[in-house]
């Protein structure tokens, strides 16, 4: 990413060479959304389990850049693992609400008012899960080991563990927190889903480039027939606007530290531009493809299913679309370009 371009390099490639050597161990094909213990203790010996989390609670102090770049880095290889929810998300709310922290592996969700949060991502897996719930009219913050939840494992439609967690709210203690950690926490997530999906794009373009030049039809590459260069050409265009509005979110939490006037606008753009790209993106891709994008040999689907999935979690497209649609509305027409432009 062009904006990210402060980060360290070297702990880019280094990154990079984490999740390349790890892919590496699987055939195309092979289940790999699953929270690998080995992986994970790589990680941890590393500094990027819990790569933003404060230094005095045993995190490295990164910022949300170097996040951004492990985020790329595992989903561009096609390994997912929850380094968003066990170091954005829970970590984080730990952090927030001054709760000690350990090396138990985690995820976070927000209770409804029946003491149930569905689709959280890695539950089943997790050791201990960071809730949040309403309590006398405010927000609570509790680490709850998973042996106090009931959990109904589920995935979604890229395999990715998504499960009902349901707990006996009576039964929980923690600490309240004010409101607005909770609608950063959902910021926090929307945007993290923002950047995975730009990384999957990018690499689904490159899968693309890759066959149209290498699959030949008629004699000539399918590279040179122009209806499969203006099927790329999209490609490349619809992931180029949602890196661009993502990264534009991202400079703006990190620089005003997730408490920017316009940073929920932001997030909005970004989330509709990634939703509505992969739309265009996957159906491209696998017209390029043919049939062999479709097998299970063929890595295409371990970046395109992510995407789809993505962008339903932490708000729907539909979701982010009517959050432009209020702002534009609520701006008027006198202020419409001041909105747009910042």
């Amino acid at each position: 990413m062009t904006a990210l371009t402060a980060v360290d390099q070297d702990l880019v490639g280094m990154m990079d060479a984490v999740f390349a050597r790890h892919r590496e161990q699987h055939e195309p094909g092979t289940e790999v959304a699953v929270w690998d213990r080995g992986l994970w203790s790589r990680l941890a010996e590393l500094g990027l389990t819990r790569l933003t989390g404060r230094e005095d609670s045993g995190g490295s102090g990164a910022s949300w850049f170097e996040a951004a770049e492990l985020l790329r880095a595992s989903a561009s290889h096609g390994v997912r693992i929850p380094v968003v929810e066990h170091d954005l998300l829970a970590g984080w709310l730990l952090d927030e609400a001054r709760l000690p922290t350990d090396e138990s592996r985690r995820t976070a969700c927000v209770l409804d008012e029946s003491g149930v949060a569905r689709d959280v991502p890695w539950a089943a897996a997790a050791e201990r899960i960071v809730v949040v719930w309403r309590q006398d009219g405010a927000y609570v913050v509790g680490d709850v080991p998973v042996r106090d939840l009931r959990i109904m494992q589920g995935t979604n439609i890229a395999g990715e563990p998504r499960d009902t967690v349901t707990a006996d709210v009576g039964a929980l203690s923690g600490t309240y927190v004010q409101e607005s950690v909770v609608d950063q926490l959902w910021l926090r997530g929307a945007l993290a889903r923002a950047l995975q999906i730009c990384a999957v794009l990018d690499r689904i373009l490159s899968l693309s480039i890759t066959h149209a030049t290498e699959r030949h039809q008629f004699g000539r590459p399918l590279a040179k027939f122009q209806a499969v260069q203006n099927l790329v050409a999209d490609i490349a265009a619809e992931a180029a606007l949602a890196r661009a509005a993502t990264e534009a979110a991202l400079a703006d939490a990190v620089r005003t530290d997730w408490s920017g006037a316009s940073l929920e606008f932001l997030v909005a753009v970004a989330r509709s531009c990634a939703g509505h790209a992969a739309s265009v993106v996957v159906r491209n891709a696998h017209q390029i493809h043919g049939a062999i994008g479709t097998t299970v040999e063929h890595r295409l689907h371990e970046f395109t299913k992510p995407a789809l999935a993505w962008r339903s979690e932490f708000g729907s497209t539909h979701y982010w679309d009517e959050k432009l649609t209020d702002a534009a509305t609520t701006a008027g027409r006198e202020n419409l370009w001041a909105l747009v432009t910042g």
